[in-house]
């Protein structure tokens, strides 16, 4: 009998990420995923999304499939961003309550400045996720640590 031979994992960088650098990360991204339980079990569902006054903020349809937020309802939303071919990536992760966003002057706020759906329709309804808990973390291979400095080195002008 002849064995495979098995590829050894490629040795990687785990890094928690801080508090400030998940803000940073929410505040700097506009589309990330929400999960919660839905009629017919766990859902996760893309959404578009504006981070601000320490909550994530989003619009949806009142007859959809993210409209049952209306009410208070627990959920897990994250954004992320994997690269595949240099093996290496973040995610941020945010667990919290979501509900109806009814204070009217955050209301009024947020039909002025954001967040704008990608999805067409009527998207009269702001549900507003309110952090309990938020945690993120990243990783990089030795490749992938080389693909983010040459991507990120200054350029200097002859």
């Amino acid at each position: 009998m002849t064995s495979v031979p098995q590829q050894q994992p490629s040795p990687s960088k785990f890094v928690e990420l801080s508090e400030d650098e998940c803000i940073k990360l929410l505040a700097d991204h506009t589309a990330g995923r929400i999960g919660f339980m839905g009629f017919d079990g766990p859902q996760i569902l893309p959404l578009t999304y504006q981070y601000r006054f320490g909550s994530v903020i989003f619009r949806t349809s009142p007859v959809g499939a993210l409209s049952g937020l209306a009410r208070r309802t627990s959920v897990a939303f994250e954004i992320d961003r994997i690269d595949e071919r240099n093996q290496s990536g973040w995610s941020v992760l945010v667990i919290g309550f979501a509900e109806e966003m009814i204070h009217n002057r955050l209301l009024a706020s947020a039909w002025e400045i954001g967040p704008v759906p990608w999805a067409d329709g009527t998207r009269n309804l702001f549900i507003e996720i309110k952090p309990r808990k938020l945690s993120g973390r990243s990783v990089h291979t030795p490749i992938g640590l080389l693909a983010d400095l040459l991507t990120t080195r200054p350029t200097h002008a002859p």
